[in-house]
Parts: structure tokens; C-alpha cells; sequence
């Protein structure tokens, strides 16, 4: 029986909703792939308990303060609690299928929503894609928003509007009032079933939009679906190439098992749809969304996603919607975007926690609220654990430095085998690069984010964007170089 045709559960858009308001203000770890750091770290702190209890002996000394010996108890409990989780994720993601693509009389109308600032050209090879779509056109609209960028985007979105024949309704924000607002005003103007939103530094493939729609067709509890990232510009250096194997992690592993329990936490801003009529119930509430007093101006995705989930719908991934989208290539850029994603995690997180333990739905919510759980101890827990094992590791870092380093080798191999798994792709080895730099590099973000974790800066679109001359084609063709990309007849 198809999950649409269960009983007491409407096909498509027939059923209703209704919804009390509610003041609430991507998963940070899950952005990162399985927390390296947290691993290896585990696993340094096993040796030293085995070391303490008397079951090794080493030639040296062992460093480690006796008033902390209580918390490697704790240690060992969030080790085997994340084992277990893995262990259950696993099974999901096994049994995971994507929805099977629907007809074209079944396909809904659909918006499309382009937020842009200072993206220059490539905001029209965006456009470009979706126009290009195997999609019904008089099903399709198309808008795209300019943010007040300070460079030549308005005039590439233009362009791009005279090339497709007006097939693109132009905004124009007279100044940069943010992504959440730029939303908003396409929001506003669509007239399609489905919201999709799609970042403008982002291509689709041709049949994407058809299979990011099928499960609201199929499903009439589905209210949001997340699409897979997967990286633009891989070629343009270390750290895109590091990404894409993460990425692959975060959408085929993570979402896909958060799917299983119709509750991914989740739908990124590159490729996401909503059902419009759980939008605009919840769209002013959005919009003027505050955290601790402050307009919160990140995280506009996650909290939509929290949104839609408190209503008591589905949010689904669908592993053939495929995006592929740019992402920064210097560290300071990487630091930037992962920083604004760990503070809107946190937020969210909070927010979910003040409906996930009460019956927000009519079906089951025990997945959710497991995930939530673990989210919540990897935040605060996890955190001073990994606080202590970098304490620990420095105090015996003689002793400890070998294991940690084959740790983290060992913590690779996860995201690494999965994505030889998806793909067939030697570029698995960088997991073993991205474990290292995880540790080093980038393992300080989460606790700053705890500690700043009201700042809502935007961070990364206060210059405006050089104008690469690079057409869709191109882009794409150096995306999917070396893979085996799916395009629908």
C-alpha cells in the first residue's frame, strides 16, 4: 500500500489543515558528516579508561586530573549512545527508497523562488536551469528576487528574463533587507501548490523539480522535501572537493535515515519544497521570527523546516532531486557559512524541543524526537567532552598523539565508504583529509557558536561576488565529472 493510501491519510493537496500560531524563535553536526573530532576523541578516551582501570600498561606516565575522572563515565556513555544511533540510522537508510516520480497530470503547480545578492552572472545560469526543467511550463513559475545587490546581478537577471521570454517575474528590493525577506516577497507572489526555493549560486538537473514534487503527490501528510546537495565547483580547489564527500554524508546518509522517520530536520536552501498553503499559515510568524529579542536573520530554512514539522506534517528527503550548488574555497569562507549554520542549529534546535515532546502529530514521532535527542546531547554534552579530550590529549600528547591520529583515519572511513557506495569515486580518499581538518581547523566552531549563538549576521555576502564567466553547461558538466549523473528521458 503506497504511503498515500493509508487509511485516514488524504492523497495529495485535498487535505486540510488548521493551525494555533505560535510564538518559536541544519543540523550543524550533520552538516559536518559523523563528528570526526567526537570519535577519535571517544576513542582516546576508552585507551585512557583502559589505562586507569590497570587492562594496559604503558611504559611512561599517564597525565590526566583525578577532580575530571567522573566525566569519562560520561565520555563512555555518549560513545555508546552515538554507536547505537549509528547502528539505527544504518538500518533507515538501508530500507530508505525515494518516492518514484509521478505523471504529468499528477504533477502540481509549482513556484519557484531565486533569492539573490550580489551573485552576478551566475544567478542567470540558475535561471537558466530551472527554465530548462522537464516540467510542464504552464505548471511552472518562476521568480526571482533581488535582495538590493550591490554589484550586476540585477542586470544578469535581466538578461535572463529577456532570453527565456519573459518566462521570469522580476523583484526588486530597493535595499538588502535579507534572504528571509527576499523569500518572502516571491512568497507572496506565487500562485503554484508548491513553494520550491533555490539558491542562486545553484544549478538543477533537468528532472529535478519532477522528482523533488513526487512525494506530495503520493503522500498527503507530506508538507516539505529536501533536495540533495551536491557540490558546483568541486574542481576549484581542497576544500570543495573535501565537501562533496561530506555533503554526500549529510544528504544520502543523514537525511535519507532522518526520511525514514518523515522528519528531516532540514531542507537546505539550495533546493527545498513547501506546501504553499503551510507557508502562508505560518509565513508572518516566520518573517518576523526574533531570538532572544533579536530578529534572527539566519537560518531561515531550518526554521521553516521546524515550522512545517509543528504543524503535523511529513518533511521528507528525495535522493533523485539533485542540486548542485557553490561552496566557499578559502577557510575563512568555510568558517563563515559553517558558523551561521551551527547558531541556527542551536536556535532551532531549542525551538524543537518546546513542541517535539508533546503529540505535534497524528503519526508517529519517535524517530523525531530521538534525533532531537541526540542533537541536544551533541550540543551541550558532547561539547565539554570534546572540551576535556583536547585537555586530555594535550597533557599526553606523547603518549595519546599516534592513537588520535589512527582515530581519526578510523572515523573516515564511514563517509568515505558510503560515498564509494553512491558514487564509485576515488574521491573518498578526501575523507581521510577532511578528518584531520575537521579536528584541527574547524572543531572549534560549534563551541563558538554556543558562546555567540545571538548573532545573526549573514557573514558571508558582504562583498559583492565576481561575475565568473562560466555558463550552466560548463558548470554542471565539471559538477558531474567522474560521476554517473541520472537525466530523465
Amino acid at each position: 500500500m503506497k504511503t498515500g493510501e493509508k487509511s485516514g491519510v488524504k492523497r495529495g493537496f485535498d487535505s486540510q489543515v488548521s493551525y494555533k500560531e505560535e510564538s518559536t524563535s541544519w543540523n550543524f553536526w550533520d552538516r559536518l558528516g559523523k563528528p570526526g573530532v567526537f570519535m577519535a576523541l571517544a576513542m582516546v578516551f576508552s585507551f585512557v579508561v583502559l589505562v586507569r582501570t590497570g587492562h594496559i600498561e604503558l611504559a611512561g606516565d599517564l597525565w590526566f586530573p583525578e577532580e575530571l575522572g567522573y566525566l569519562l563515565w560520561l565520555l563512555g556513555s555518549l560513545g555508546s549512545f552515538s554507536l547505537l544511533i549509528f547502528l539505527w540510522r544504518a538500518y533507515l537508510v538501508l530500507t530508505y527508497r525515494p518516492v518514484a516520480c509521478c505523471s504529468k497530470r499528477d504533477l502540481p503547480k509549482v513556484t519557484v523562488v531565486v533569492p539573490a545578492y550580489n551573485e552576478g552572472r551566475l544567478v542567470m545560469e540558475t535561471l537558466f536551469s530551472v527554465a530548462a526543467s522537464y516540467y510542464p511550463r504552464h505548471k511552472l513559475q518562476i521568480i526571482a528576487v533581488d535582495d538590493g545587490s550591490k554589484d550586476d546581478t540585477w542586470r544578469w537577471m535581466q538578461e535572463a528574463a529577456a532570453r527565456l521570454k519573459n518566462r521570469v517575474e522580476l523583484v526588486r528590493l530597493p535595499a538588502n533587507k535579507g534572504k528571509r525577506r527576499a523569500l518572502y516577497e516571491g512568497f507572496q507572489r506565487a500562485t503554484g501548490q508548491v513553494l520550491v526555493t533555490i539558491d542562486s549560486d545553484s544549478i538543477i538537473e533537468r528532472h529535478t523539480l519532477r522528482q523533488l514534487v513526487a512525494p506530495f503527490a503520493h503522500d498527503g501528510r507530506c508538507g516539505g522535501v529536501a533536495g540533495n546537495v551536491r557540490v558546483l565547483n568541486r574542481k576549484e580547489g581542497l576544500i570543495p572537493r573535501m565537501l562533496e564527500v561530506t555533503f554526500t554524508y549529510s544528504f544520502d546518509f543523514m537525511r535519507a535515515s532522518q526520511s525514514r522517520v518523515n522528519a528531516v530536520f532540514c531542507t537546505p536552501g539550495a533546493l527545498s519544497a513547501y506546501r504553499r498553503d503551510l507557508v502562508m499559515n505560518v509565513l508572518d510568524q516566520w518573517l518576523g521570527q526574533r531570538f532572544l529579542g533579536e530578529p534572527a536573520g539566519i537560518g531561515e530554512d531550518r526554521a521553516m523546516t521546524n515550522m512545517i514539522l509543528k504543524q503535523g506534517y511529513h518533511v521528507l528527503f528525495q535522493r533523485d532531486a539533485v542540486v548542485y550548488t557553490k561552496v566557499p574555497t578559502a577557510y575563512k569562507g568555510l568558517c563563515k557559512m559553517y558558523l551561521r549554520w551551527a547558531r541556527s542549529n542551536i536556535r532551532e534546535n531549542l525551538a524543537m524541543a518546546a513542541y517535539a515532546f508533546r503529540r505535534f502529530r497524528s503519526t508517529p514521532a519517535l524517530g523525531a524526537r530521538i534525533t532531537l535527542v541526540q542533537a541536544l546531547v551533541d550540543m551541550t554534552f558532547g561539547e565539554i567532552a570534546k572540551v576535556l579530550g583536547m585537555v586530555v590529549l594535550l597533557g599526553n600528547l606523547d603518549i595519546l598523539l599516534p592513537g588520535f591520529v589512527v582515530a581519526l583515519c578510523c572515523s573516515a572511513l564511514v563517509p568515505a565508504g558510503f560515498y564509494w557506495l553512491r558514487h564509485k569515486d576515488s574521491d573518498l580518499l578526501w575523507a581521510f583529509t577532511y578528518a584531520p581538518f575537521n579536528a584541527l581547523a574547524l572543531s572549534w566552531i560549534s563551541l563558538y557558536a554556543l558562546c555567540t549563538v545571538k548573532r545573526s549576521g549573514w557573514l558571508t555576502r558582504e562583498l559583492p561576488a565576481q561575475s565568473a564567466p562560466v555558463s550552466a553547461a560548463q558548470a554542471l558538466a565539471q559538477a558531474m565529472a567522474g560521476t554517473k549523473a541520472k537525466v530523465a528521458p
